[in-house]
Protein backbone atom coordinates (compact mmCIF):
# COMPACT_ATOMS: atom_id res chain seq x y z
CA UNK A 1 0.00 0.00 0.00
CA UNK A 2 1.15 3.32 -1.13
CA UNK A 3 2.01 5.73 2.01
CA UNK A 4 -0.62 8.51 2.05
CA UNK A 5 0.69 12.23 2.39
CA UNK A 6 -0.71 14.03 5.82
CA UNK A 7 0.48 17.36 7.57
CA UNK A 8 2.75 17.48 10.51
CA UNK A 9 -0.40 19.46 12.31
CA UNK A 10 -2.85 16.83 11.35
CA UNK A 11 -0.48 13.83 12.27
CA UNK A 12 0.45 15.54 16.27
CA UNK A 13 -3.43 15.60 16.53
CA UNK A 14 -4.30 12.67 15.81
CA UNK A 15 -0.59 11.23 17.88
CA UNK A 16 -2.85 13.41 20.44
CA UNK A 17 -6.02 11.81 20.35
CA UNK A 18 -4.25 8.69 20.91
CA UNK A 19 -2.55 9.24 23.62
CA UNK A 20 -5.62 11.30 25.03
CA UNK A 21 -7.31 7.49 24.33
CA UNK A 22 -4.89 5.45 25.97
CA UNK A 23 -4.39 7.57 29.05
CA UNK A 24 -7.09 9.25 29.77
CA UNK A 25 -10.05 7.18 28.51
CA UNK A 26 -8.82 3.94 28.92
CA UNK A 27 -8.10 3.85 32.18
CA UNK A 28 -11.20 5.59 33.27
CA UNK A 29 -13.28 2.61 31.32
CA UNK A 30 -10.96 -0.41 33.37
CA UNK A 31 -11.58 1.76 36.66
CA UNK A 32 -15.50 1.48 35.55
CA UNK A 33 -15.31 -2.09 34.62
CA UNK A 34 -13.90 -2.65 37.89
CA UNK A 35 -16.07 -0.74 40.19
CA UNK A 36 -18.92 -2.69 37.97
CA UNK A 37 -17.54 -6.30 38.67
CA UNK A 38 -17.18 -5.13 42.11
CA UNK A 39 -20.71 -5.42 42.38
CA UNK A 40 -21.00 -8.96 42.03
CA UNK A 41 -22.61 -11.51 39.38
CA UNK A 42 -21.67 -10.23 36.02
CA UNK A 43 -23.92 -12.47 33.60
CA UNK A 44 -27.09 -9.72 34.69
CA UNK A 45 -24.97 -6.40 34.97
CA UNK A 46 -25.34 -4.38 32.70
CA UNK A 47 -23.61 -1.62 33.61
CA UNK A 48 -19.82 -4.46 33.64
CA UNK A 49 -21.39 -5.54 29.93
CA UNK A 50 -21.56 -1.83 28.61
CA UNK A 51 -18.21 -1.20 29.97
CA UNK A 52 -16.60 -3.71 28.07
CA UNK A 53 -18.74 -2.51 25.03
CA UNK A 54 -17.33 0.65 25.25
CA UNK A 55 -14.05 -0.70 26.07
CA UNK A 56 -14.02 -2.66 23.06
CA UNK A 57 -14.99 0.32 20.55
CA UNK A 58 -11.99 2.66 22.08
CA UNK A 59 -9.64 -0.07 21.50
CA UNK A 60 -11.10 -0.07 17.88
CA UNK A 61 -10.60 3.63 17.61
CA UNK A 62 -6.98 3.58 18.96
CA UNK A 63 -5.97 0.55 16.38
CA UNK A 64 -7.58 2.23 13.59
CA UNK A 65 -6.03 5.76 13.99
CA UNK A 66 -2.72 3.87 14.63
CA UNK A 67 -3.21 2.31 11.33
CA UNK A 68 -3.96 5.34 9.57
CA UNK A 69 -0.53 6.91 10.96
CA UNK A 70 1.67 4.00 9.92
CA UNK A 71 0.19 4.30 6.27
CA UNK A 72 1.19 8.13 6.35
CA UNK A 73 4.03 9.95 5.20
CA UNK A 74 4.78 13.52 6.59
CA UNK A 75 5.04 16.14 3.89
CA UNK A 76 5.85 20.12 4.32
CA UNK A 77 3.16 21.26 1.99
CA UNK A 78 5.58 24.20 1.42
CA UNK A 79 8.09 21.44 -0.31
CA UNK A 80 5.43 21.00 -2.74
CA UNK A 81 6.16 21.92 -6.48
CA UNK A 82 4.29 25.36 -7.20
CA UNK A 83 2.01 25.61 -10.61
CA UNK A 84 1.04 21.86 -10.61
CA UNK A 85 -1.75 20.40 -8.80
CA UNK A 86 -0.12 18.76 -5.71
CA UNK A 87 -0.86 17.37 -2.38
CA UNK A 88 -2.04 20.39 -0.54
CA UNK A 89 -3.34 22.58 -3.61
CA UNK A 90 -6.76 23.75 -3.94
CA UNK A 91 -7.27 23.21 -7.70
CA UNK A 92 -10.72 24.55 -9.23
CA UNK A 93 -11.92 22.78 -12.38
CA UNK A 94 -14.82 23.47 -14.84
CA UNK A 95 -16.25 20.61 -15.97
CA UNK A 96 -16.58 21.32 -19.75
CA UNK A 97 -19.80 19.31 -20.14
CA UNK A 98 -22.51 21.41 -17.57
CA UNK A 99 -20.02 24.75 -17.59
CA UNK A 100 -19.75 24.57 -13.82
CA UNK A 101 -16.89 25.31 -11.41
CA UNK A 102 -15.41 23.28 -8.43
CA UNK A 103 -12.73 23.93 -6.11
CA UNK A 104 -11.13 21.13 -4.18
CA UNK A 105 -8.45 20.88 -1.37
CA UNK A 106 -5.84 17.37 -1.58
CA UNK A 107 -5.49 16.58 1.83
CA UNK A 108 -4.25 13.65 3.28
CA UNK A 109 -6.50 10.86 5.69
CA UNK A 110 -8.49 11.93 8.25
CA UNK A 111 -8.54 15.75 6.90
CA UNK A 112 -11.72 15.78 4.71
CA UNK A 113 -14.13 17.51 4.26
CA UNK A 114 -16.83 17.75 2.29
CA UNK A 115 -18.81 20.78 3.17
CA UNK A 116 -17.87 24.27 2.84
CA UNK A 117 -17.70 26.23 -0.27
CA UNK A 118 -14.00 24.56 -1.19
CA UNK A 119 -14.36 20.42 -0.77
CA UNK A 120 -11.30 18.92 1.33
CA UNK A 121 -10.92 15.80 -0.53
CA UNK A 122 -8.14 12.79 -0.07
CA UNK A 123 -5.53 12.80 -3.10
CA UNK A 124 -6.82 8.89 -3.06
CA UNK A 125 -9.61 9.86 -4.70
CA UNK A 126 -10.72 9.10 -8.23
CA UNK A 127 -10.91 13.15 -9.15
CA UNK A 128 -7.79 13.93 -6.79
CA UNK A 129 -5.25 11.11 -9.00
CA UNK A 130 -6.95 12.58 -12.16
CA UNK A 131 -5.65 15.79 -11.49
CA UNK A 132 -2.12 15.62 -9.85
CA UNK A 133 0.44 17.22 -11.46
CA UNK A 134 -1.76 19.19 -14.30
CA UNK A 135 -1.30 22.52 -14.79
CA UNK A 136 -3.79 25.53 -15.40
CA UNK A 137 -5.26 24.91 -19.09
CA UNK A 138 -4.88 20.87 -18.95
CA UNK A 139 -8.23 19.17 -19.79
CA UNK A 140 -8.73 16.10 -18.14
CA UNK A 141 -11.17 13.12 -18.27
CA UNK A 142 -12.25 12.15 -14.75
CA UNK A 143 -13.47 8.81 -14.41
CA UNK A 144 -16.40 8.69 -11.70
CA UNK A 145 -18.51 5.44 -10.41
CA UNK A 146 -21.63 7.30 -12.32
CA UNK A 147 -19.51 7.80 -15.81
CA UNK A 148 -16.93 10.14 -16.54
CA UNK A 149 -16.69 13.83 -16.98
CA UNK A 150 -14.54 16.49 -18.75
CA UNK A 151 -13.15 18.82 -17.16
CA UNK A 152 -10.59 21.73 -17.56
CA UNK A 153 -8.22 23.23 -14.70
CA UNK A 154 -8.75 27.19 -14.11
CA UNK A 155 -6.79 27.76 -11.36
CA UNK A 156 -4.44 26.35 -8.94
CA UNK A 157 -3.61 28.10 -5.50
CA UNK A 158 -0.51 26.59 -4.26
CA UNK A 159 0.54 26.62 -0.12
CA UNK A 160 1.19 29.60 1.15
CA UNK A 161 0.04 31.80 -1.87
Amino acid sequence: MERQPITRESYDKKRAEIAHLEDVVMPEIAQRIAEARAEGDLKENAEYHGQRDEQGRVQAKINQLKSLLANCTIVDKSDMPRGVVTFGSTVTIKDLDMDEEESYEFVGPGEEDYDGPVMKILTTSPIAQSLLNKKVGDKVEIALPRGSMTVEVVKIVDHGD
